[in-house]
């Protein structure tokens, strides 16, 4: 008889849940266990990973995302276990989770469900492990912050049930959907996941039902996970913000009095404008915040240079500048400049001066262009703008180094400080990770390995690397200024493992190896997505430089088409269509060159997400090949190939061999 049915729900986080699948694995040795994954039409190859490598989990792959309540749903009805873990793909669980999980259910008939003791990915508590109703009284407690200021009142943090310790077995309200596990019979008796809730909420309101019931909900710390969090759905995001209250609204309408959810309800869609303007003003700060230093550094040059100028250079002339220079002229000088910096790729990270100086040049020579238009009055000397360049190459170049050497301690802004790196293991996957690491291009100095024991064989190269063994690294860690500790799996149980980033703390970045894996995974903050290292393929369309000159690009051809509109009207066929695509191109619906197109649906919604998003192309690579009928797989390689190596002269290539096609 199966005794625990672990139910994971995956969405695009292949290697998420291969290692949340060897963390199961590991901890079902000696159990009944039975383990169904919940694809949820994934794009990443997560179904054909899990096929491959574990052969003994249920997968149900979905052709459309039904969402996580949905889906979980799904995964219960298959299950024929005793008790039910609803499990995260981004967790690890210990070796003993499941042994003392159910073993404190067994003894507890009265426990209708159970959570545990959650880490993130840098060793730090996570205190939804144990949370309150979400009643109107707490959830204005937390949304005005006053759960943070008073962390551990049972008043005013009721959500997280701060007066409780972390460190002792508690009845609670509501556990987290990251780890839940439940009795079979009370979800029979309850019902199962409500599918109102697409994401988040349903936890919430599954743990209520449950204490309706007449059952308890547990906090059991005495094993631990590690739930990396925001993989699935980037919990740092506005959308995030927006699920989650909106998920809040349908639990208050279900389970409140009506009175109770219409105060409830209008709390929460304020809380949702305001968090949402927030989010847009930060963003917007954190964005404009170099071009507007870069604007006032660019200003107080050219003050200096007109004083200079004026008092030197013009002196004997007597000629003196009016008030309008200052006020008109220089500004609209730094808007051009500003605007050419930003069209050449000099505010996309990472930084590069190159960029900035081509930027800065081509914006002198559009000011000097523009400066012929200008009315008597406004023209200015031209040396004046030549010195202004000066300065703002001299200048920003200067403000840049300075912003890198505080982030990064050098000068080099091709080079972000390096982290300083351990891996932890055997010889053999610690010498198997340095090289993965070196194949995937990582910036990272691996100061060297700490083996769990002293090597019984023979010494090999890769010995000289050896630091020390486990037992001495937290006193590694200090010696060494480490920064990132890379642990494998292989080789030391999670238990281990989290105890480590406990012990040692916040300092160091923390990423896990699977065994036999090309990725290496850690998160440095609970808010943040994981980091991931694998060899994987870098597309251009992906970078926002690229996908800004091939919109102006587009703009430019558009511009371009319009003095030779007769002569296009009379060559090119289809001239109501080459109109309409035309239109299409200039209000941002269209693109002149975009991916090959899929004949089914199914295959064009998938090739969306897997590459980066463009508009319906008028013409796409096909039109620079010989015309015949290519096979799907040839299709998809020559979109691939089109993203990884995109660059404008790529989309004039096309045009210019496919222009008759424009009206196409």
């Amino acid at each position: 008889m199966v005794k625990l049915s672990v139910i994971i729900v995956n969405y695009n986080v292949k290697y998420f849940v291969e290692q949340a699948l060897l963390s199961v694995r590991k901890a079902s040795e000696g159990l009944p266990v039975e383990v169904i994954v919940v694809d949820n039409n994934s794009v990443d190859g997560s179904a054909e990973l899990i096929g491959q490598k574990f052969p003994e989990v249920l997968l149900l792959a979905n052709t459309r995302n039904v969402g996580f309540s949905a889906a979980n749903n799904q995964g219960i009805q298959m299950a024929t276990g005793e008790y039910i873990l609803l499990l995260n793909p981004d967790t690890v669980v210990e070796e003993d989770t499941f042994r003392k999980t159910i073993g404190f259910m067994d003894e507890h008939p009265e426990a209708g469900a159970l959570g545990v003791k959650m880490y993130d990915g840098k060793g730090v508590f996570l205190p939804e492990s144990k949370r309150g109703l979400p009643t109107p009284a707490t959830a204005f407690y937390k949304m005005t912050g006053l759960s943070a200021l008073f962390p551990h009142s049972k008043t005013f943090n009721h959500y997280y049930l701060g007066h409780l310790s972390n460190d002792e077995i508690h009845e609670i309200e509501v556990l987290s959907g990251a780890f839940m596990l439940l009795r079979k019979k009370v979800l029979d008796e309850i019902g199962l996941l409500d599918e109102t809730f697409f994401m988040y909420g349903e936890d919430i309101d599954l743990s209520y039902r449950i204490i309706k019931a007449g059952y308890k909900n547990y906090y059991y710390p005495h094993t631990r996970i590690i739930h990396y969090k925001g993989e699935s759905t980037k919990k740092g995001s506005l959308n995030y913000v927006r699920m989650f209250y909106n998920a809040m609204i349908i639990f208050a309408r279900k389970h409140f009095t009506t009175e109770k959810a219409r105060v409830y309800v209008a709390g929460i869609q304020a809380a949702i404008y305001v968090r949402a303007i927030l989010a847009i003003l930060e963003r917007f700060v954190l964005q404009a915040l170099l071009p507007l230093s870069d604007a006032a550094i660019i200003y107080g040059g050219m003050y200096l240079i007109k004083d200079f100028w004026q008092h030197n250079v013009k002196a004997d002339q007597g000629t003196t500048y009016a008030p309008e220079y200052m006020l008109i002229n220089v500004p609209l000088y730094i808007a051009i400049w500003l605007l050419t910096v930003f069209l050449s790729g000099g505010y996309d990270a990472p930084l590069r001066l190159s960029r900035m100086v081509r930027g800065l040049v081509a914006g002198t020579v559009l000011i000097s262009a523009v400066y012929g238009f200008l009315p008597e009055t406004m023209r200015f000397s031209r040396g004046m703008i030549l010195l202004g360049m000066a300065w703002a190459v001299f200048a920003l170049s200067g403000w840049r180094l300075l912003l890198h050497f505080l982030q990064y301690k050098n000068l080099n802004l091709d080079a972000a400080a390096a982290k300083r790196a351990v891996i932890v293991g055997s010889l053999p996957e610690c010498t198997r990770v340095r090289a993965m690491l070196y194949d995937a291009g990582v910036n990272i100095d691996i100061t060297g390995y700490v083996l769990p024991e002293a090597p019984t064989e023979p010494q090999t190269a890769a010995a000289v690397h050896v630091l020390g063994y486990t037992p001495q690294l937290q006193e590694i860690v200090a010696i060494y200024k480490v920064n990132e500790i890379i642990f494998c799996a292989k080789d030391l149980p999670s238990q281990q493992i989290l105890q480590f980033m406990i012990d040692i703390g916040q300092l160091p970045d923390y990423k896990i190896v699977p065994p036999e894996s090309l990725s290496i995974i850690g998160s440095n903050s609970k808010n943040t997505a994981g980091d991931l290292y694998t060899i994987d393929i870098t597309l251009n369309l992906n970078q926002p430089r690229y996908r800004r000159n091939k919109r102006l690009l587009d703009l430019c051809l558009c511009f371009c088409l319009l003095p030779a509109a007769p002569l296009a009207l009379l060559l090119i066929p289809n001239r109501r269509q080459l109109l309409a695509n035309w239109f299409g191109v200039l209000r941002g619906a269209k693109t002149w060159v975009g991916y090959v197109p899929e004949p089914d649906a199914a295959t064009a919604a998938a090739a969306q997400t897997t590459l980066p998003k463009l508009q319906p192309g008028v013409l796409s690579p096909l039109d620079e090949l010989p015309p015949k009928p290519y096979d799907a797989q040839t299709r998809q390689r020559l979109n691939l190939l089109y993203a990884k190596n995109y660059h404008p002269y790529a989309d004039l290539d096309i045009v210019w061999q496919g222009w008759q096609r424009l009206g196409g």
